[in-house]
Order: structure tokens, then sequence, then C-alpha cells
């Protein structure tokens, strides 16, 4: 007979776990250097056990960071090994095979003690600006041209920073202001969540969180079992057409339901791609088990014991790219997985699902610099943009929203103030929705010119410029994005590429998928659409 008592101890003590990796997260975005942290929070958070199971993540943060960190938090053990570790470590990697995908993201963790006994890790994730090498681009051949790799290695041992990995990032970055800024950012935010956790149980009276991590693990595990075991049983298959670099890409997916697993299999997918837009397993791992979770158990919270039930698999491919295979741009493919896993499961849980959305993040990396003959400065900017969400079964998509990585929208005043740029508009996108029962959210209008006697080139991480957004249940296709001047040049979705001083560069994002069918659209909704500007044909998309 379980304890009443006991039970509410246990589930408040969850709550407080999950309240002191909350404020970790909290003191990166606060500490963070790097815009896309900061205003963008493209980051992870999280608490394991002394044995790398995640116990707790951060509201804040990204699946792709959050679930590549649960299995890198492994790697850590593995190659650092209990006996060297020390009170005030910190560990660092961007290893994309055994991080979080590729060199951009700076995985940290470090081991929280209770006077000599290992209680648990901190481990946190945050984009840097830059890594050297080619810069956050697809156009390198393999992963040595895309920056500096830094292996599983010690940043800080018993409180002291490893100098000499300093001096090389310095040496090996376009901003090592920025990026050394944000090392000490993710060092300081383990921290944080050490003296948090260390002061919690010390409260409570906590020698180990041996009893409240198997409280946490059971509880989750049944209601995740409970969630499978009403499921159909069966294989359902899907594919997915995507623009690639300059061919287009088909990515297969098989998701099997049987018992108390469902398994996720990426054969039939193209081959490892020649450009930086593969994707290492942990990142594809990290996606697939995002999808299946926000179908399957979308309210139970997310830690090992509820990702325990997914099993991906994959042949060597696009989407399981072995080293050194280029992998910078790795979240446009990897952003598309859960539309494949959804299409999939929708076969499974027809009316279920929403439709296919914008997916990949429009983030654009812009290098600046004064056009010859004139005086300014350098910049490096990095932003992040949204396309429309699919329309989902009772409600439409979300406009300029990004699904799945959950990332926010910088704001142009924080954008424009990192480097010479004037960003003319940043507007919904008219007409971009599919039509449907449910209409698919929109994209939005990006207008960029750099200042007077700049120019910049920009590195193109684009995608459903050629393949757009598909519709479900009837539901009518979003419209596809595009790439151009203000001149009417157009530009190509992946690559770096040149916009010379006086011109502008426009970025029209993509729309969602519609849901059901559009005769079956109230005319109240179609009403409001007209009125607010979302639609300005009867037809739902314009273009």
């Amino acid at each position: 007979m379980t304890d009443p008592t006991r039970e509410i101890r246990m589930q408040v003590m969850w709550n407080r776990l999950i309240s002191v990796v909350e404020e970790q997260a909290m003191t990166l975005l606060r500490t963070a250097f790097s815009t896309s942290v900061r205003e963008a929070g493209d980051l992870s958070a999280g608490v394991f056990d002394p044995s790398g199971r995640m116990l707790a993540q951060a509201v804040t943060g990204t699946p792709g960071h959050v679930n590549t960190m649960a299995e890198a938090v492994l790697h850590f053990i593995s190659e650092i090994g209990r006996t060297n570790m020390f009170p005030g470590d910190t560990y660092v990697t961007n290893d994309p095979w055994k991080g979080t995908g590729h060199l951009h993201d700076i995985t940290m963790v470090s081991p929280s003690f209770l006077g000599d006994t290992l209680v648990g890790f901190f481990a946190c994730t945050a984009h840097v600006v830059d890594v050297g090498g080619r810069g956050f681009g697809a156009d390198g051949k393999s992963v040595y041209e895309e920056g500096i790799q830094i292996p599983i290695m010690k940043f800080a041992e018993r409180g002291e920073v490893n100098d000499t990995l300093i001096r090389l990032l310095r040496a090996n970055v376009r901003e090592p202001d920025q990026v050394v800024g944000d090392f000490y950012s993710l060092a300081a935010c383990n921290d944080v969540g050490h003296r948090r956790l260390a002061s919690m149980m010390q409260e409570i009276g906590l020698a180990t969180l041996d009893d409240l991590g198997d409280f946490i693990f059971t509880r989750t595990r049944t209601a995740t079992l409970d969630r499978l075991r009403a499921l159909p049983q069966g294989t359902w298959d899907n594919m997915l057409d995507t623009d690639g670099y300059d061919t287009p890409v088909r990515l297969a997916a098989s998701v099997t339901i049987a018992g108390d697993t469902v398994n996720v299999d990426f054969a039939g997918s193209s081959p490892v791609s020649s450009k930086g837009i593969n994707v290492p397993i942990i990142y594809t791992k990290a996606y697939a088990s995002y999808a299946l979770k926000c179908v399957i158990a979308p309210d139970i919270p997310n830690n090992w014991a509820s990702l325990e039930a997914f099993t991906i698999t994959s042949p060597e491919n696009i989407l399981n790219a072995p080293r050194p295979a280029p992998v910078s741009v790795r979240h446009v493919i990897g952003h598309l997985v859960p539309d494949l896993v959804l299409g999939a499961l929708a076969k499974a849980l027809p009316g279920q699902v929403l439709a296919e959305g914008a997916a990949a993040l429009w983030n654009i990396h812009m290098s600046v610099r004064p056009a010859p003959g004139h005086p300014g400065r350098r910049a490096e900017i990095l932003m992040f943009n949204s396309g429309g969400m699919g329309a989902r079964p009772t409600a439409d998509g979300l406009s300029a929203t990004a699904f799945p990585s959950g990332v926010m929208t910088m704001p142009i005043e924080a954008t424009e103030h990192t480097g010479p740029i004037v960003i003319w508009r940043k507007e919904l996108r008219p007409d971009s929705g599919g039509d449907g029962e449910y209409r698919g959210g929109l994209g939005q209008i990006i207008e960029i010119e750099p200042l007077p006697g700049h120019e910049f080139d920009f590195s193109a991480m684009f995608d459903r410029v050629n393949h757009p957004a598909r519709g479900r249940d009837g539901g009518q296709p979003g419209a596809a994005g595009s790439v151009d001047l203000d001149d009417g040049t157009k530009l190509k979705p992946k690559g770096w590429q040149h916009v010379p001083a006086g011109r502008r560069l426009i970025l029209t994002l993509p729309g969602g998928g519609g849901f059901g069918d559009p005769a079956r659209r109230s005319p109240d909704a179609r009403a409001e659409d007209a009125t607010k500007g979302y639609v300005t044909s009867k037809s739902g998309i314009s273009e």
C-alpha cells in the first residue's frame, strides 16, 4: 500500500528539482553573449543521476538540445571516468556525434558533489555564434572544414579553468569575446544548478537522489506504458521529399508500435550528402523521439524513463551520417524528421495528427563588412526566423512559430544591435497558410539591408522552397518559400551568397499545410481571415 504522505513529499521534491533546472536555464539566458541563446532560447539544461540518466529538464530549451544531451552525458561519464571527477570540475565538448549534432553547439557537464559523494550531474547546451572554419553553413565537404573540434575534455578541474583551451578558442574563432563569454555562461549555469540542488538536499535532509530518482522513473515509466498500450499495434510508413542542397533529398520512416515500445527506422532515406546537411544519429533520435512524445505522451514529463520506450534505428544514410561527414546545418533536415514521423503516425491515428509545417528554422548567418573603399565595422550576425506551423485537427496552425524546435524569434532591435544592418520589414505573409477546414499557419516576409557603406555575405539554410508543407486529410499545401534580392534576383535556398551594398535581401518564409476539406471551413473563420488580412483570395492561397 502506498504511503500518501510519502507520495506528496516526493511529488513536491520532484517539482523542486524542476525549479532547480529552470533556474539553471534562466542563468544561461541572463548571462549568455550570443543572441541565439539570450533572445531565442536556443539552449537546454537538465539534471542527471550518478549513472547519467536524465531526472528532469528545464522547460526552457529545445528538443534537439535536450534529447541529445540526455545521451551525451553518458559519453562524458565514459570518457572522463569516475575516478577523474572532482568537486569544481566542468567538462565540455562540441563533438557532433557525442554532443548535439554539429560544432556550433557547446555542451557542458558538471558533476555535483554533496561533500565527497557524487549525487548527480548538471548539463547544459547552447549555440555559439562562431566556431571558426567556413562558418555556419552547408558548404563544407567534411567536419574538418566546419570549425574547431573540442573532444570531451575538462573546461575546469577543481575550479581552475583550462587556460590552454581558452587560448585555442580565441585563436580559432571570429568572435572570441562572445564565444569565450558563452563558455563561462554555460559553466556558471551548471554551477547555479549545483548550488541550488545542494541547498535543496540539505534543507530536506537527502543524502542522495536515489529514492527521488526511483519515484520519478517509476511514475513516468508507468504513465508512458499506459499510453503505449492504448495505441494500435502495427507498422506504418511515410516518405517526405525535401530541397536538399543542389538536388532533392528523400526521407523515409517506418514507425512500429509493438507492446511496450515504439521503433522508428529510417531505412530508405537518401545517402550521405557531400554537403553539410547531414544529420548524426544522436540528433535524428532526439527529434524522432520528440515527434513520438508529442502524439503519445505530450503531458508526461520528459526524462530517461519517458524516452526509454522509444528506439531509433537507421542504416548509414543522411539521417545517420558517420564521421567525418559535414553536418554544420544538420538542423535543416533534422527539423523535418518530426513531420516525417508524424506523417506515419497519422496513418495509425487518423484525424489526430497535425499537418506538415515549415519545420526547419530559416536561420541566417550574416558576415557583414565595410564595402571596398568605405569605413565601417565587421560583425557576425545570427538571426532565427520561423515559418508557419501545420494546421491542427481542431484549430488553425500557429503563424511564424518554430515547430519542432520551439525557439523564439529574435527581436529586430536585438539583431540590429549586433551589427551594421537594417531590417526594413518583418511581417506575416498573407495567403501562405494552406487552405482547409483549419488553415495552416502563416509564414513571414523579412527584408534586410546592410547599412550604407557595408555589404554582407550570408549563409542560406532554408528549406520548403521547392517542396512546400503538405496538408493533411484533404487540407491544401502551404505556400513555398523564396530567397531574393530586391531587384528580383533569385538566390539559392542553401549556401553562402552575397548581398552588395545598396541591395536588400528578401526572405519569404513558407506557410503550414491545411487540415481537412476546405469546404468545411466555417464562414465565420473565412471572414475573420479576410478581416485580419491573413487571406486575400477566396481560394486561401493566392500564390
